[in-house]
């Protein structure tokens, strides 16, 4: 199973950009989807952007994760 992270893009640099994921920010290639700009929210799997998102679904996906991280810890 592959699980994609919604993150925000929040500089860019040829197929480059740092992209914010609850705070983190960490590099991604945008060679898979060249035409990402910064403020735009990307779906980001190994390392790459692989499909453009609005911002209330990245929201909504994030909040999920919130939910799941609670479940792993009371568990």
């Amino acid at each position: 199973m592959c699980l994609a992270v919604p993150a925000q893009i929040t500089e860019r640099s040829e197929y480059m950009a740092t992209v914010t994921v609850s705070g983190v920010t960490r590099q991604i290639s945008l060679m898979l989807l060249p035409e990402a700009a910064v403020g735009d929210y990307v779906l980001i799997h190994a390392g790459f952007a692989i499909q453009a998102i609005d911002e209330a679904e990245a929201r909504r996906t994030l909040e999920l994760f919130k939910e799941l991280e609670q479940y792993a810890v009371d568990s």
